[in-house]
């Protein structure tokens, strides 16, 4: 049986697949942060903290980049993943529970995986690619590499429909980037 944490990670792939057959930037990046805000929550409820935060940096980040893509947007974004990689990596969140009375944070006396160290490193790539970026192609030759650091990071911290959406997204990635060379050779 699914958990409702599952169904999130299900939501998220079936619309991140959706997002990378888009033909335009700015429909990638609509339907992309849609899918990212499923992602973030599925995280959050596995509390795998990295993975939660850097989707929810990304949702914001998409929805920005639609408008705005300059240098003050990029640096903005790329030192907001550094502040929260620092604050994590200080001060470790175990557990972040959400209920009608607010938010209960449980802070650990153990030091952070070190794995969170390659959710931030994906998340700067897509920061990078989503807001400096507007070939989609461009965009989808990069992300190879930040799919891939989030597959690892899905894998480590136990995320089936992580690992999964990182899989089918490297796939529909790999297989659109290879109908566009056909069609060019066409």
């Amino acid at each position: 049986m699914f958990s409702v944490a599952e169904v999130f990670g299900v939501i998220a792939l079936i619309l991140n697949f959706i997002a990378y057959r888009q033909g335009t930037a700015n429909r990638y990046r609509i339907v992309s942060a849609i899918a990212l805000g499923s992602l973030s929550i599925h995280f959050f409820m596995l509390d795998a903290i990295a993975g939660g935060i850097v989707t929810g940096i990304a949702v914001l980040r998409n929805f920005i980049a639609l408008r705005w893509q300059g240098p003050l947007v990029l640096w903005g974004f790329v030192a907001l993943n550094i502040v929260f990689l620092i604050i994590e990596w200080r001060f470790p969140i175990a557990t972040l529970d959400f209920s009608l009375s607010g938010v209960a944070i449980g802070f650990s006396d153990q030091p952070s995986h070190w794995s969170i160290w390659i959710a931030y490193a994906s998340s700067i790539i897509f920061t990078v690619g989503s807001i400096k970026l507007n070939d989609p192609t461009l965009i989808r030759r990069w992300f190879l590499l930040a799919e891939f650091l989030g597959l690892v990071y899905a894998i480590i911290v136990g995320s089936v429909s992580g690992t999964v959406f990182n899989i089918v997204n490297l796939s529909s990635i790999i297989l659109k980037l290879l109908q566009d060379r056909k069609a060019q050779h066409l």
